[in-house]
């Protein structure tokens, strides 16, 4: 079964730091885009940032310069490492990649369960 498993959300104060991890598991023949979104209670998901198989990477205008998206192909996982974190950063954050499951099927988008981040002082 082909799962994304994240880690690493939790409480911190307004100015610190946290690392999220996301990590595929399964029957993976590629991956494509990997990329965290985030929903705050009323809100719609938003993107939040995203890297391609190569590297590039795409940030959204609230974090651009505050976070951090890496992946590391050989473990596929990818993490985001949020720095100089504010208090409208707090939501839920979800792990979303592109993974080839089946060898004459294309890429289908799967989603992890979401790891709740809370930024209060």
């Amino acid at each position: 079964q082909v799962q994304l498993v994240e880690s690493g959300g939790g409480l911190v104060q307004p100015g610190g730091s946290l690392r999220l991890s996301c990590t595929a598991s399964g029957t993976i023949f590629s991956i494509g885009d990997m990329g965290w979104y985030r929903q705050a209670p009323g809100n719609q998901r938003e993107l939040v940032a995203s890297i391609s198989s190569g590297g590039s990477t795409n940030y959204a205008i609230p974090v651009k310069g505050r976070f951090t998206i890496s992946r590391d192909n050989a473990k596929n996982t990818v993490n985001l490492q949020m720095d100089s974190l504010k208090p409208e950063d707090t939501a839920i954050y979800y792990c979303n990649a592109a993974l080839r499951t089946e060898l004459r099927r294309g890429f289908g988008a799967y989603w992890g369960q979401g790891t709740q981040v809370t930024v209060s002082s």
